[in-house]
């Protein structure tokens, strides 16, 4: 089985000089737990809702919005993973599988072959897509 049968397809990006703010209102408003960080079209970084427990609790945000490294006006790339591991759409979902366990990662951005993001694989769309296979082969036996 490859990624791309498993994969949410198109997923929303995010701007690098997106704020921290805009960032959280994004994984909300979506309901997702990862957004890919992009610089035009490449794939900079991503940022998942483990990565906004690096900030100080939210009262003491809104104190210290003056301070740029805790700001939620400061750019997602304060906290966004840089560089982050991908595959392809290709890809055979064992080798997804086997980076985000390797990289202790929930998701994993899908790229083209030109290195434009074209989805997003999860540990979620993994186990629904085994969900998935063993309704089907249980529907098989009847």
């Amino acid at each position: 089985m490859q990624v791309n049968e498993i994969m949410t397809s198109n997923p929303r990006t995010i701007d690098l000089n997106t704020t921290i703010g805009q960032a959280w209102e994004e994984l909300r408003e979506l309901d997702v737990r990862h957004l890919p960080v992009v610089d035009g079209k490449d794939l900079v970084g991503i940022v998942s809702d483990r990565d906004f427990a690096t900030l100080p609790s939210p009262p003491l945000v809104r104190q210290l919005l003056g301070n740029p490294e805790l700001s939620l006006d400061a750019p997602v790339s304060t906290i966004m993973t840089g560089a982050p591991v991908s595959v392809t759409a290709d890809d055979d979902v064992a080798v997804a599988v086997d980076l985000m366990l390797d990289k202790k990662v929930g998701a994993l951005p899908v790229l083209s072959s030109d290195g434009a993001v074209v989805g997003v694989v999860s540990y979620v769309d993994v186990l629904r897509s085994l969900r998935d296979g063993l309704v089907s082969l249980g529907e098989d036996d009847h």
